[in-house]
């Protein structure tokens, strides 16, 4: 069917008049789902997502991604954090409300120090969340672990499996990654509550809002289908990639001010430069199934390949 037949059936799925739709347009930015956007005659909009045919390539921790972005929003909303709203969630589609606002763009100085503050707030409210277990909620790796260490060890294993699979390019062999990142696995005995991570917080994903005479505000945090139960710690690779966290001042103050601890001692250390290592395997990996093209894919090696050397080298 086409994107307008589906979507009416969608809407009637979730008790909205299918007749309503007066727009439906894709949105740019998604990777991995469809996203479309839908307007209903009385001016209300919705954001609907469809995943990929059950043959398409990915990866292996990307199977059921909507059950996961859905079980997000609704974590969201139990903190008041500001996110879309679940209206209808199936096997093949998710529909949901749309937040204001724009993806983060250029601030000045001023409007920068504000939001990465409040950005702060919201995470550690986030983060505030416990779940039932650890690990991908979507059940792609199997069912949520016990003990953080299984579960994150897992996906791990998981994305470096996913790279011999597609005989993905990486700046040192897949076997070699996995026995330089065993010396940290230590430190993630340390983590024993599962909390909310929703781990892509770079700025396509939080959403500013502007209104005339007003300071801008944060209007959203969308995308959450890459969230799972485990280390808040995890968060702040996103939150600063390709880059140090640590540097980020404002962000860490609004964070610690909402009454969330950000520690950085020798095991904090270990296992922030695991989970830089997992993100930046997914990005070197990622794009063979996304088939990438080649100057896209240049400048992906080009900036992510050091970051993964210099979190691996961490564990030396």
């Amino acid at each position: 069917m086409d994107s307008w037949e589906r979507a009416r059936r969608v809407l009637d799925t979730a008790g909205l008049p299918p007749d309503g739709l007066v727009d439906c347009r894709a949105l740019s930015g998604g990777t991995y789902n469809t996203v479309e956007e839908l307007r209903l005659t009385d001016g209300t909009r919705y954001v609907l997502k469809i995943p990929p045919s059950a043959d398409a390539d990915g990866m292996t921790h990307e199977r059921n991604l909507l059950r996961s972005e859905a079980e997000f929003y609704r974590a969201a909303a139990t903190v008041g954090v500001p996110a879309p709203e679940v209206v209808t969630a199936g096997e093949h589609h998710l529909l949901m409300t749309r937040c204001p606002g724009t993806p983060w763009g250029d601030l000045d100085p001023g409007e920068q120090v504000v939001l990465r503050g409040e950005l702060g707030h919201l995470v550690a409210r986030l983060h505030s969340v416990t779940g039932p277990g650890f690990g991908y909620p979507s059940g792609a790796l199997g069912p949520l672990a016990p003990d953080w260490r299984t579960a994150f060890t897992t996906m791990y294993d998981a994305v470096l499996d996913d790279a011999r699979r597609y005989d993905a390019w990486l700046p040192r062999p897949a076997d070699e990654v996995a026995r330089t990142a065993k010396a940290a696995y230590d430190a993630l005995d340390q983590v024993t509550v599962p909390r909310l991570v929703h781990f892509d917080l770079w700025r396509g994903n939080i959403l500013v809002e502007r209104s005339d005479g007003t300071a801008p505000r944060i209007g959203g945090l969308i995308d959450g289908e890459r969230m799972f139960w485990g280390d808040p710690l995890a968060d702040f690779v996103s939150l600063a990639l390709l880059a140090d966290i640590k540097q980020d001042v404002d962000f860490l103050t609004g964070y610690q001010e909402a009454g969330d601890r950000a520690e950085f001692d020798f095991s904090a250390r270990q296992r922030l430069a695991l989970y830089r290592s997992y993100l930046y395997l997914i990005m070197l990996v990622e794009t063979v199934p996304r088939a990438t093209g080649a100057e896209q894919l240049a400048r992906v090696r080009e900036a992510v390949a050091p970051e993964l050397l210099a979190a691996l080298d961490e564990f030396r």
